[in-house]
């Protein structure tokens, strides 16, 4: 899912490997396996409520890039389109088979969800190839910055799929790639891209922010009650790093945040 940005100090991705990389620094929940941890119903709920909103975004990442692969230029950028999505509908069969194997029935997990993805995907259809790319370069990486904050709060199992699921699929460098090379044979497309990618951004956290509101296990772990380490105050700081980020990624397109 993830579409990185250029920057070598993205902040999320600064966090996820320190979380690799010093394990034993972990302390409540995430300091524990599934099994100890689902012991919390309500931590459980959160958890459920979280893979099923990130299936829901995988599966609909596949059905959007195949989407776009049908706006592309050249047959090799529509083989590439098709490729990555096939990487977003396998990392949504790893969601779904999890939630299986922890008893949880996929659909119903998803269900809550999809209206608010499906609404944003509607309001931020692209009209073209480029406004297409930066949709999913821009919609993406700030959905894998959300995801990769909270899964430094997960139990052990749940945070390591989390964190697969975010994988690359070649998405990020293949949209900077193209959208910068055609700002440079037609400087005009970098206002308009900019305006698009500032309204992705706003929709985006709008949508985020409206679907937590509206689940209480969601929301109770990101402001402290159930997961590790989270309290108003981080929830504005985890905020203040995901619009960073973004300002970083728009650079890395040639267009001003």
């Amino acid at each position: 899912m993830e579409t990185p940005d250029q920057a070598p100090d993205h902040s999320a991705d600064e966090a996820s490997a320190a979380d690799a990389a010093a394990p034993e620094q972990h302390t409540g929940i995430a300091a524990q396996d599934w099994a100890t941890a689902s012991a919390d119903p309500q931590y459980r709920a959160a958890v459920v409520d979280l893979l099923g909103a990130l299936a829901y975004g995988e599966l609909a990442a596949f059905e959007r890039l195949a989407d776009d692969a049908k706006l592309a230029p050249t047959l090799g950028d529509k083989a590439e389109l098709a490729k990555m999505a096939s990487a977003e509908f396998h990392h949504f069969e790893r969601l779904r088979d999890r939630l299986t194997a922890i008893e949880e029935e996929p659909t119903a997990a998803m269900e809550p969800f999809a209206k608010a993805l499906d609404d944003f995907h509607h309001q931020t259809a692209p009209s073209d190839w480029l406004e297409g790319l930066v949709k999913a370069y821009v919609g993406d990486s700030i959905a894998s910055d959300f995801y990769r904050e909270v899964a430094v709060h997960l139990d052990s199992d749940t945070r390591a799929l989390v964190l697969a699921v975010l994988d690359d699929t070649g998405h990020g460098n293949f949209a900077v790639e193209k959208v910068r090379a055609a700002i440079e044979a037609d400087p005009r497309l970098g206002g308009r891209l900019a305006l698009w990618a500032r309204r992705l951004m706003g929709e985006a956290l709008s949508q985020a922010q409206r679907v937590v509101a509206e689940r209480d296990a969601l929301s109770t772990m990101l402001v402290g009650g159930v997961a590790d380490g989270f309290d108003l105050a981080a929830v504005g700081a985890m905020f203040t790093r995901i619009t960073k980020a973004h300002t970083k990624r728009m650079a890395a397109l040639g267009l001003a945040a």
